[in-house]
């Protein structure tokens, strides 16, 4: 059909004849549009209903959080929009049998390519403002914050408190900011607690800050995520989230019984470091196996030639120097020769003291 004085397509004009304008085809679009939804949906469920990520136990861990569930729904609607084109155009376009014949030269299409060149432009730029800002606020200590120094060797982690109270466990306030300050002695570690979202490196020589904020209470495990060494998979300890008063309450107790007699403090540091994880002594009730029993520390100081107290604190500070019978060097982490001296001859007191006639 032609409009009236239209020109048939051998120029020649048919004043009688009526043509109809061509109709766009929106059918591929629908198609296209229906698949992405199907995927996308199908996507979300999986994301949204899977177990991926441990409930937020920070403050900064929430932000982090939200972060990553806009960056996930981007990537969905991303992921549904061109796999559904693909999937349509594999279906709709594919080469028929018995056809050897190129397809229609194409030269680019100036629309489509600002299109999908400003459009992930705008959503980078809006996820790196996003990023940035929940950067800044985790960064973000406060006025008060309780500063905690992270210590890593192989193969355990230490924590020292502003009073000189060093433990084998990170003990922090419920909703206070906690400063953490970080580093390594040896090697290169990395402190994380899955639950806080955040993971810093502990390098020697350097130390790096870490602000977290707990909002849940429980027991978290700390994990060393950079490859240390043969021990570096039991490079693990515990953080411990405990309301305010109840931990200002631990703070007070511990610091009281380290100013106490040598022996009361001992067996503090004994208890806060984690040395009945390895070890027995049945002074303590320790029934630890890892490492050499306790109990004999007078026979194996009578072995090596050294007064009782000397070689406890020798296999304290250096725990490689003498290796007991049956066990494996380069387990015992010498983090301990870092405790204030105070705990140190303390613990060393407690030790004497408890062992005393063991054999």
């Amino acid at each position: 059909m032609w409009f009236a004085g239209a020109t048939d397509p051998a120029g020649v004009c048919s004043p009688g004849r009526v043509t109809s304008l061509p109709v766009r085809n929106n059918k591929p679009f629908v198609h296209v549009a229906m698949i992405a939804i199907a995927l996308g949906a199908l996507a979300g469920i999986v994301a949204y209903f899977g177990d991926w990520l441990p409930a937020p136990a920070s403050r900064e861990a929430g932000r982090i959080w939200f972060i990553f569930w806009i960056s996930t729904i981007v990537s969905i609607v991303i992921f549904a929009i061109v796999i559904a084109a693909i999937l349509y155009s594999v279906v709709k376009f594919r080469k028929q049998p018995d056809d050897d014949t190129d397809g229609p030269p194409i030269h680019g299409h100036t629309r489509l390519e600002i299109i999908w060149t400003v459009i992930p432009t705008i959503i980078v730029l809006l996820l790196s403002v996003a990023s940035a800002i929940v950067l800044h606020k985790d960064s973000n200590a406060g006025t008060n914050p309780l500063k905690v120094e992270v210590i890593a060797q192989q193969y355990a982690w230490a924590f020292k408190y502003p009073s000189g109270l060093q433990t084998g466990v990170l003990r922090v306030p419920l909703k206070r900011h906690v400063e953490l300050h970080i580093t390594a002695l040896d090697v290169l570690h990395s402190f994380w607690v899955p639950d806080f979202a955040q993971k810093q490196d502990a390098v020697p020589g350097q130390t790096f800050r870490l602000v977290i904020t707990p909002t849940r209470l429980g027991t978290y495990p700390v994990i060393c995520t950079e490859l240390c060494g043969l021990g570096h998979s039991v490079m693990r300890t515990a953080a411990v989230v405990m309301p305010a008063a109840e931990f200002d309450t631990w703070l007070a107790d511990q610091d009281a019984k380290l100013a106490g007699p040598p022996g009361e403090a001992g067996k503090t540091v004994f208890a806060n470091n984690g040395c009945a994880a390895c070890h027995t002594l049945k002074a303590a009730g320790a029934k630890g196996a890892v490492g050499p029993s306790l109990d004999k520390l007078p026979a194996a100081a009578a072995a090596a030639g050294l007064p009782l107290a000397d070689y406890i604190r020798e296999s304290i500070v250096e725990p490689n120097k003498v290796i007991a019978k049956g066990y494996p060097a380069n387990v015992m982490p010498a983090t301990f020769g870092q405790l204030p001296k105070a705990q140190l001859d303390g613990l060393v007191v407690y030790l004497a003291a408890s062992v005393k006639g063991g054999s």
